[in-house]
């Protein structure tokens, strides 16, 4: 089975090292499984390169699956899966005493009965009846007698036609004692000799093989561990500067897909070393394993002269421990990477906000010259700014503080909060970071129960539906502001956020802070979920399913059936006729409120909780043709 360790090279993907799945071929003539060039060719973009040659196609080619190569690749992963594996308790195999006779050996005296016995010194073999005389005649007493050896004649020297009894170690060979001679400088020993000699040396070979195989093995092991490590660090770090750049996408999706191409280039950089390390590793170990193999086929021989040949060039065949050197990542420039998109982040959240916030300052200072020295070039904002800001905010009058508080929001509308002067007195006493009194959050919670739906509608915002974290069988339609399910998947490009195990989607923009309400329209909504999430909800496996972890709070229709979800718990709602429900989310005093809106708005459930997360809409479509359509702002 040594063979097919090359081979197994020439069936693996060199994308993902591993034998063909699905193998497609590009029109240069490279193989790739047909998901792995896929997310590649998604993920590059035009001009579309091999990635093996590197050639360039202008437009994606139109690839087939290769049937031939994945016969082979089938075959070949059979014959692997049936090879044998060495047990835990291996020897080294012991040699026979007398090589196994194949077919009989015929008497050399009476050409007729089957030889028991061949004398080394007559050179012949003799059955029962002629070999007496060598059992009982003192004259044939030193003659060596051995089991039937079918070709004497290779026991003879044929320069001097004497017998073969020494063996010199310097030139690989038996000798006869005429030939000696020729040997003075040599060492020649007895055939005897140099067998157990060479046995135990081969024997304490092939432990050292055997060793350097187990350590292979572990190396091997070892960067695969490693090379998994990286990439969950690496895809660590890319989800953090997702979170990063949520809150300011829209203005710039260039510089997170350049920050997240950095960090890629790396992590490519240091799986390419490792790839590199692992190909010699598996190279390394083939070649010991084929020369164990041979070790093992030599110990098997029972002839000495034919296991003295073989063990003479093995002994001279050298191995060495595996080694592996030491490969990590950039950390300093992933570092830099994620600083520079946090400073970026306060430096756009600070000019963003400044121009907002000075209009209420306006109208109450006309003619105030702070309105007048903005800067025109952008200047690294110092960490310490952000805490004496805060603490002055709750010693500004009420409506400064309103403001202040609705433009934490990303793209939230100015008119936000006009709460009673009460409540804006007691919110003026909360610190900014602590969650607001029970008392104080019972009052507000009854406030937003008691409104209307015009009254409500003043905290409306615009929901955009997130590309990214729309599961495949989820269409966008309508600016991103209708949601529907497909019979067949999308060919969406690969994404870290996106879902892929329950038919959802998430609104674009996440709320840290402030009061904020949309509305959703449901169409054929016998199979729908509409709710709220943080954004570290798992995206894969039964727990990204909405409602049914402790990062989602959801309202569900299934069928004539209305049910609230939370934590996987469920509370049945009385039947609504509505088509709409409202979702009122208010992040500073810690609530979210589901309601069923006709021309009145009806309550349908309330969840009181401390969010210690940004929140994202969330919407779920588990039936064929279910449509949810998130109501314009106006």
């Amino acid at each position: 089975m040594a063979e097919l360790c090359p081979l197994a090279e020439e069936l693996s993907c060199s994308i993902c090292l591993e034998p063909f799945k699905g193998p497609v071929t590009t029109p240069c003539g490279h193989n790739f499984c047909g998901s792995c060039l896929d997310q590649t060719w998604a993920v590059q973009g035009p001009p579309y390169l091999c990635p093996q040659c590197r050639t360039g196609f202008q437009t994606r080619p139109q690839l087939h699956k290769n049937t031939v190569l994945c016969a082979v690749v089938e075959q070949f992963l059979q014959a692997e899966q049936a090879r044998p594996e060495l047990p835990d308790d291996w020897t080294p195999p012991t040699r026979a005493a007398a090589p196994n006779p194949v077919g009989q050996v015929a008497c050399d005296h009476c050409l007729q009965a089957t030889a028991v016995k061949t004398c080394l010194v007559c050179m012949a073999s003799f059955c029962q009846e002629h070999l007496r005389p060598h059992l009982d005649s003192p004259a044939f007493c030193d003659h060596p007698l051995q089991p039937p050896i079918r070709d004497l004649m290779r026991r003879k020297c044929p320069q001097h036609n004497r017998l073969r009894d020494f063996f010199c170690p310097e030139h690989g060979e038996c000798i006869c004692h005429i030939c000696m001679v020729d040997h003075k400088t040599c060492s020649p020993a007895p055939l005897s000799q140099a067998s157990t000699d060479l046995e135990n040396k081969l024997r304490h070979k092939l432990t050292v093989t055997y060793g350097q195989i187990n350590g292979a093995s572990r190396a091997l092991e070892d960067v695969r561990a490693r090379q998994q490590d990286v990439r969950e660090v690496t895809h660590r770090k890319m989800d953090q500067l997702r979170q990063e750049y949520m809150e300011m996408k829209a203005l710039i999706d260039a510089s997170e897909a350049s920050s997240t191409q950095k960090i890629k280039e790396e992590e490519k950089r240091v799986n390419s070393k490792f790839d590199s390390i692992y190909q010699i590793l598996l190279k390394k170990k083939s070649e010991i394993q084929t020369l164990k193999e041979e070790i093992e086929l030599a110990l098997t021989k029972g002839d000495e002269y034919e296991f003295l040949e073989k063990a003479a060039k093995l002994q001279g065949i050298t191995t060495k421990p595996v080694y592996v050197p030491k490969v990590e990542l950039n950390h300093e420039l992933i570092k830099g990477v994620c600083q520079s998109v946090s400073e970026l982040k306060n430096e756009l959240k600070r000019y963003v906000r400044q121009p907002q916030v000075k209009k209420p300052e306006e109208l109450i200072t006309p003619g105030a010259p702070g309105g007048h020295d903005l800067p025109h070039t952008p200047k690294v904002p110092r960490p310490v700014k952000k805490i004496p800001k805060e603490e002055k905010k709750p010693k500004k009058p009420p409506p400064i503080i309103a403001s202040a508080s609705k433009l934490l929001t990303f793209g939230a509308p100015e008119h936000l909060v006009d709460l009673k002067q009460t409540v804006q007195e007691a919110e003026a006493k909360v610190p900014i970071g602590l969650p607001a009194p029970a008392s104080l959050k019972a009052k507000v919670l009854e406030t937003f129960l008691a409104k209307s739906r015009t009254e409500l509608l003043e905290y409306t915002v615009k929901v955009i539906l997130d590309y990214n974290t729309a599961h495949s069988k989820v269409s966008l339609s309508q600016n991103y502001t209708v949601a529907s399910l497909a019979d067949v998947p999308h060919n969406y490009r690969p994404h870290p956020q996106r879902f892929t195990y329950c038919c959802q989607v998430l609104g674009l923009h996440c709320y840290k802070k402030g009061i904020h309400y949309w509305e959703v329209e449901l169409q054929k909504n016998n199979f729908c979920g509409v709710g709220v999430c943080y954004g570290s909800m798992e995206r894969q496996g039964p727990e990204s399913r909405l409602g049914r972890n402790g990062a989602s709070w959801c309202v569900e229709w299934f069928n004539t059936k209305i049910s609230a979800w939370h934590n996987n718990v469920e509370k049945t709602l009385p039947p609504t006729k509505a088509s709409r429900v409202g979702v009122l989310l208010n992040c500073d005093h810690g609530f979210v409120i589901f309601f069923a809106v006709t021309d009145k708005v009806h309550l349908l459930y309330k969840y009181k909780v401390d969010f210690v997360e940004a929140l994202y809409p969330a919407f779920w479509l588990f039936s064929t043709g279910a449509t949810l359509s998130v109501c314009s702002s106006k």
